[in-house]
């Protein structure tokens, strides 16, 4: 009987050591779970996220100034790049040939003041590095102006050669009574009709005859008196230097420096058209 009492306070004991060892084991196993789930959580695996009770009002303040120095460093790439990008696009815009809405012709009371060469001089220059568009085209808006050439352009423009569109044009804005057309006595896109102009109107000066060109006067070139006239390109007189071989010059439909622009030329005793090169100056026209 006693023998069995012992027996019996032995199995508990041993039940409960059994019971203690699978908690233990539990335990460690939920430790276990616990680290693989912060190691998995970090943000970075070399720098792992610290605790709340970790983060300290300093470490706070520290992360604070690191973002923002990251998004101030940000901003500033930003700017650096947008100022660089409108610097190219100035010097881009500033280098092209500027389009037909670009433009203007100088204020109403500028040109009241001046005599008729200067204000012809000056809206011809208003227009300097005008081109066509499309830029290997003749379509331009002077000879839609006038409401001749080919209506193949689009944007209301028209195409031809204009050389003398141009030319008329600017006379007719400085106020000039220009007749356009393709009458006796008009003016058109032909360069040899600003030649027969001056016979008209007595105001043709052949070049060998010692009339030095005045302001606002077109210059003609490759002025060709055979059974079919023609004169191969007209330009507007800038100055007519003593000593020059030609005047200086505004060019319309030029193509010194691009293809059929507006441009200046100096001296220019030789047409300013690729096609027309040994084309020579012929004489002048008074308007």
């Amino acid at each position: 009987m006693n023998q069995d009492w012992e027996t019996s306070k032995i199995g508990p004991r041993q039940r409960r050591d059994a019971r203690g060892g699978d908690l233990a084991e539990l335990r460690e196993l939920r430790q276990e779970t616990r680290e693989l789930r912060r190691a998995n959580s970090r943000r970075d695996p070399r720098q792992p996220r610290l605790a709340a009770e970790q983060r300290t009002p300093r470490y706070e303040r520290s992360r604070a100034r690191h973002v923002r120095r990251r998004r101030s460093g940000r901003r500033g790439r930003l700017l650096i790049l947008a100022g660089l990008a409108v610097v190219v696009l100035a010097l881009m815009l500033d280098k092209a040939p500027r389009t037909t809405q670009a433009f203007r012709l100088p204020g109403a009371t500028t040109l009241a003041g001046m005599p008729l060469g200067q204000r012809i001089v000056a809206i011809a220059n208003s227009q300097v590095r005008y081109s066509t568009d499309p830029a290997n085209s003749y379509c331009n808006k002077f000879s839609a102006y006038w409401g001749a050439g080919v209506s193949s352009c689009g944007g209301g423009e028209l195409a031809e050669e204009w050389c003398a569109d141009f030319a008329a044009w600017a006379w007719q804005k400085a106020g000039i009574a220009v007749p356009y057309g393709y009458g006796p006595g008009d003016l058109n896109a032909g360069a040899i009709s600003f030649y027969r102009w001056g016979l008209d109107h007595g105001t043709w000066h052949p070049a060998d005859s010692g009339y030095r060109a005045s302001p606002g006067d077109v210059a003609v070139y490759g002025l060709n008196l055979g059974a079919y006239p023609s004169a191969a390109h007209v330009a507007i007189v800038v100055h007519d230097p003593p000593g020059q071989r030609g005047p200086d010059v505004i060019n319309g439909d030029g193509d010194r420096t691009g293809f059929s622009v507006v441009e200046t030329g100096s001296e220019q005793f030789r047409a300013d058209t690729g096609h027309h090169q040994d084309a020579l100056l012929a004489g002048y026209v008074s308007p």
